[in-house]
């Protein structure tokens, strides 16, 4: 089966995503695309959620993580909402996250071992409250890591659509416009109500998947995370992501043997900043079994994993030169295997 491409429909909170996340499962319904939704919601009570089901028809499924962020909350509660949205085998998935969710973090649950052959990262909507948002950075001094979150959602955005302009003056917009664009300088930015775009961007490259005899029923879920809440227009085709319109790119480096963890470990710290993450499951020279590699912020983590046979490493990153990348991987590994 082909991969399922995920849409990410993130913005801070109050900025029109749930609005948006409707015009989206209106027009997969007007391409004869069947949707599926993973709803994130920080409290226990289902708002948002309940709108969307009121408006999904029959053949519409949606997956719900409430009382936590997606950031935050278990993978394995990740993985297993998107798994059973899987066996409905929709067309696309849309995921909408909280809004002091980074839309990084969900990039990196789709290449858990679950997943990874089974869908692929599509395009980031971000959507903004233009009244507010040039605020977001005083307001939140005191807490980097929500700065930090805020301007994320707009740095990887493939469309930031800015939304509450009806009555914006020329002098906020254009300064709002200088702001944004400081932080991303190639997506689209749509002023615009009620997200109200042109969404052919998003869907020229989805088509119909051809379905298999197990497709079952739709199914209305909600699971709750037991974690609370905790936080310390530009083509780009790579072989995970042909077609997609995004400028956050993943890239998968086939693995030849037992890898030297220093010299992994320099290898990525080449592509800082534009290298945002990098995961993977790797023997490492000279131990026994297999680790779980986890690199961010020029930082690396090594976690001895049981039952796990697969290896591969995944990059996510902006602006990555990816052929580059792959031949000093491959010179890595030439160059190991010389000197044993």
């Amino acid at each position: 089966m082909p991969q399922i491409p995920v849409v990410i429909v993130s913005g801070f909170l109050g900025s029109g995503k749930t609005t948006l996340l409707l015009r989206l499962l209106q027009e997969a319904t007007q391409r004869n695309l069947q949707p599926a939704v993973l709803m994130n919601e920080l409290g226990t009570i289902d708002v948002d959620g309940r709108l969307v089901n009121a408006t999904m028809q029959e053949s519409q499924i949606m997956e719900k993580l409430l009382d936590g962020c997606i950031c935050c909350s278990k993978k394995s509660e990740v993985v297993g909402s998107m798994e059973k949205l899987l066996t409905q085998q929709p067309d696309v998935i849309f995921v909408e996250l909280t809004g002091v969710a980074n839309p990084e973090e969900v990039i990196d649950m789709l290449t858990e071992p679950q997943l990874k052959e089974k869908v692929r990262f599509h395009t980031i909507l971000t959507t903004l409250d233009s009244y507010y948002y040039l605020e977001y950075t005083s307001i939140f001094e005191v807490d980097r890591q929500l700065v930090r979150t805020v301007k994320r959602q707009v740095e990887v955005a493939d469309i930031i659509i800015v939304n509450k302009t009806e009555d914006m003056k020329e002098a906020h917009k254009s300064k709002l416009l200088k702001a944004l664009r400081k932080q991303n300088e190639r997506s689209p930015i749509v002023f615009t109500t009620y997200s109200e775009i042109n969404l052919n961007s998003v869907f020229e490259t989805i088509t119909h998947l051809q379905k298999t005899e197990s497709y079952k029923k739709p199914l209305f879920n909600i699971v709750s995370p037991a974690q609370p809440h905790k936080h310390e227009h530009h083509p780009v085709h790579t072989e995970a992501n042909e077609g997609s319109y995004s400028r956050v790119q993943t890239s998968t480096l086939p693995i030849h043997g037992a890898v030297q963890a220093k010299k992994l470990e320099k290898l990525l710290k080449t592509y800082h900043p534009y290298l945002l993450r990098a995961k993977g499951y790797l023997p490492v020279t000279g131990k026994d079994g297999m680790y779980l590699m986890q690199y961010a912020a020029k930082r690396t983590e090594w976690e001895k994993i049981e039952d796990i046979t697969d290896y591969y490493l995944v990059l996510i990153g902006i602006d990555l030169p990816i052929e580059e990348i792959h031949e000093k991987w491959q010179e890595m590994f030439q160059k190991t295997a010389t000197q044993q």
